[in-house]
């Protein structure tokens, strides 16, 4: 079993973030933890959006009207991935604007469902989970079976 710690760290690495130490008797989401969510949403932004440029750079520079059908099929298929790719973040980058509001609104760490805080790491692994784990996992117990 992997620690959880090991599963955070690199990805916050990543974006060039400390995970969040929070100091014994510290309320939740006070001001300072806010602001590091605000440091994590906003670099993780900035990422898509620098990935987003290289993405039409590529498809600029490397747009080649190949004359054998299987090079032009493979060139088409590495877009159609790319741009599926870029329309995920597109979707991730609507929910990043919505976690930033619900920071600015002091709404942001609890669970939409169930009023419940969300916790630190969850929210470091996944900033902009809007469901504690307790409601997720009953979210998609609901859409397993059809719900």
């Amino acid at each position: 079993m992997v620690a959880t710690k090991d599963i955070l760290e690199p990805g916050l690495e990543v974006l060039g973030i400390s995970p969040f130490k929070s100091k014994k008797g510290e309320e939740y989401m006070n001001a300072r933890m806010r602001e590091h969510f605000v440091h994590i949403l906003t670099a993780l932004r900035r990422q898509i959006m620098e990935e987003a440029d290289r993405t039409v750079h590529h498809m600029k520079d490397d747009l080649v009207n190949y004359a054998d059908p299987n090079d032009r099929a493979s060139q088409e298929e590495e877009f159609r991935l790319e741009l599926r790719t870029r329309d995920r973040e597109r979707r991730l980058l609507k929910k990043i604007e919505e976690s930033l509001e619900l920071i600015r609104e002091d709404e942001y760490g609890y669970c939409e469902v169930c009023g419940v805080e969300i916790g630190l790491r969850r929210l470091e692994a996944r900033p902009t989970a809007t469901l504690c784990i307790d409601c997720k996992t009953l979210d998609e117990i609901r859409e397993k079976q059809g719900g």
